[in-house]
Order: structure tokens, then C-alpha cells, then sequence
């Protein structure tokens, strides 16, 4: 799990290095709400990329090691179990990886100032409330974030 720290780390700052340099201009003009909203994005989201993408690689997600919860998957499984899905298949994988990636390339175009972006967020955070408890959490967040603040007006005319 400390890799998916170091690289978020890494990619927030190629991010900030990049906009510092004029590769990528990011919209300095957004309230705070917007960072706090890609912050929880990147947390969320990139989880559920990494994830995904290592499951691809090593066949399973990460899961605790010790304990009596040792090798099980969170209540999310159990979600996807009833809709007929199973956790570990390779298509909940990809499930995971596309909808981590999807999330997070809406938060770059939103922080590029892309305003139908924030439409693609309110859509990825509802599709993501399966994913509890930690991603039913992130995602009640966004939305309320979206809707409750300055960001309400972001892509209102699109």
C-alpha cells in the first residue's frame, strides 16, 4: 500500500511541475472546493485504479494479511456478488482499473477547466457508491461538494 502513496505523491507533483513549466495550465481560478474534490478524486479513484491494474498483474487485490478479516474483500464484494458479478473476476477488475482511470481523467479535465467535466465527476461519483464504505464516503463528499458549493455554477450552462 505504500507504493499507491508514493505514486499519487509522484503524479500531484509531474502535475505541479508541469503547469510550473507551461506544459499544462491548470484553472488557478477554482475555489478550494474543486482541490479538495481532485484530492478525494486522487485518493478514490487512483485507489481503485491501482488496485485494479495490480490485480490484472498479481491476480488479486490487495486484502489484509493477518487477522480474521485476512484474504477477504471489503463489503463492496458482496455488492457485486448479488448483481451477479464475482469480486475477483476479470471483469470486476477491469471494472475497477476503467472506473478509477475514467475518474481520474474527469478530474484532470475539470482542473484544466474543461466544464461538461464536472458533469463526468457527479456521474462517476454516483456510479461509485457501491464501492463502501470508503468509496461511498469519498463520493457522498464530491457530490455534496459539486452541488453545496462555489462549484455548483462550473459547467452550469453545458
Amino acid at each position: 500500500m505504500k507504493w499507491y502513496w508514493i505514486m499519487a505523491a509522484a503524479l500531484v507533483a509531474v502535475s505541479m511541475l508541469m503547469h510550473l513549466s507551461g506544459i499544462l495550465k491548470f484553472d488557478t481560478t477554482l475555489p478550494w472546493s474543486a482541490w479538495v474534490v481532485a484530492g478525494l478524486v486522487l485518493l478514490n479513484g487512483g485507489w481503485m485504479a491501482f488496485d485494479g491494474g495490480r490485480a490484472f498483474l498479481v491476480g488479486d487485490y490487495f486484502t489484509p494479511k493477518t487477522g480474521q478479516l485476512a484474504g477477504t474483500l471489503g463489503p463492496w464484494s458482496r455488492i457485486v456478488e448479488a448483481v451477479g458479478i464475482g469480486p475477483r473476476s476479470t471483469l470486476m477488475k477491469s471494472i475497477f482499473l476503467t472506473y478509477g482511470l475514467a475518474y481520474l481523467a474527469s478530474t484532470a479535465a475539470f482542473l484544466l477547466g474543461m466544464p461538461p467535466a464536472r458533469w463526468a465527476i457527479v456521474i462517476l461519483a454516483v456510479l461509485g457508491l457501491w464501492y463502501i464504505p470508503f468509496g461511498t464516503l469519498v463520493n457522498i463528499i464530491v457530490i455534496t461538494l459539486l452541488f453545496l458549493t462555489p462549484l455548483r455554477s462550473v459547467g452550469a450552462s453545458t
